[in-house]
């Protein structure tokens, strides 16, 4: 008789290394790893909120270990590679996690009229924006963030999972990847880019043994997100919270807690045959057309 397998899903003594571990979807998978005995490395920016969550992981009896990293700084990159591999080893997983989206690369309106593209000195002086009103420096900020976010840790911890000649590398996308959302153009553009190179660096890496995935979140209520869709003086939903909602099949936002299981099937051996997937988490909004 065929001897049964080990748990395909087990996390238990892997080393992740998860950027952004200070907000909200980054620093919950951190937590619940390490609630299944992985050792979690939290890098972030914001040193004081990765240490909150890590505290919280420590409370529990879990293993979490703390450092500063600005994504777009290599040498910074460099010092907590260092460090996790100093203290743990090599980390089995890179959880790129660090992105997101600033005002300066959105407009406040969804289509150019041709009103608004007067030019007349009575134009635009209600502060409403089209893509013509963008600074290239919003587009810079934006797809910096998101896609060179990315790249860089990818580069420098890729490195050394090759070397050891296995790894896992799991990118955070977003369902804008795969339509993108009205307004945020720089945001649903870096994310695509983030898509991108997913599925090339998974062929680039696959002969070092290098798995390479994304996960394509839809809409969680995180605080980043509450004072978009819920009106700040009513708490009712806005148009576009109405909007989001219309078009998600299941009718809510989703828990940070929903994407965890994705989590582990990505960067476990339950899921050893699989690179260059973009996953969507959405509750289907990316399947629903009208």
């Amino acid at each position: 008789m065929k001897e049964a397998p080990g748990n395909l899903f087990d996390v238990t003594g892997r080393i992740y290394a998860i950027t952004g571990a200070a907000g909200a979807l980054c620093g919950t998978m951190a937590v619940e790893l390490a609630a299944r005995s992985a050792r979690v490395a939290l890098l972030d920016i914001d040193l004081e909120a990765a240490e909150r969550r890590a505290q919280l992981i420590r409370d529990a009896g879990g293993e979490a270990l703390t450092l500063r990293c600005n994504v777009l700084d290599e040498g910074e990159i460099e010092a907590a590679a260092d460090e996790i591999e100093r203290r743990w080893g090599v980390p089995h997983v890179l959880i790129n996690g660090a992105g997101g989206n600033h005002p300066s690369g959105s407009t406040t309106e969804v289509a150019a009229s041709a009103a608004l593209l007067g030019t007349g000195p009575e134009s635009q002086t209600d502060g409403r924006t089209t893509f013509f009103d963008l600074p290239v420096e919003g587009f810079e900020r934006v797809f910096d963030l998101n896609f060179l976010g990315t790249v860089l840790p990818s580069r420098i911890l890729g490195r050394r999972m090759a070397v050891r000649g296995s790894g896992v590398i799991l990118n955070m996308s977003s369902m804008s990847a795969i339509t993108p959302l009205t307004k945020v153009g720089a945001y649903s553009a870096a994310k695509g880019a983030v898509a991108n190179i997913t599925k090339w660096l998974a062929v680039h890496l696959a002969p070092a043994g290098i798995r390479v995935n994304a996960l394509a979140p839809g809409f969680f209520m995180t605080e980043q997100l509450r004072f978009l869709h819920i009106d700040r003086t009513t708490g009712e939903p806005t148009a576009r919270a109405k909007a989001v909602m219309s078009h998600t099949p299941m009718a809510r936002y989703g828990e940070p807690e929903e994407l965890v299981g994705a989590v582990i099937w990505l960067t476990t051996d339950a899921s050893s045959f699989v690179t260059g997937v973009l996953l969507p988490i959405d509750g289907g909004f990316s399947a629903y057309t009208i």
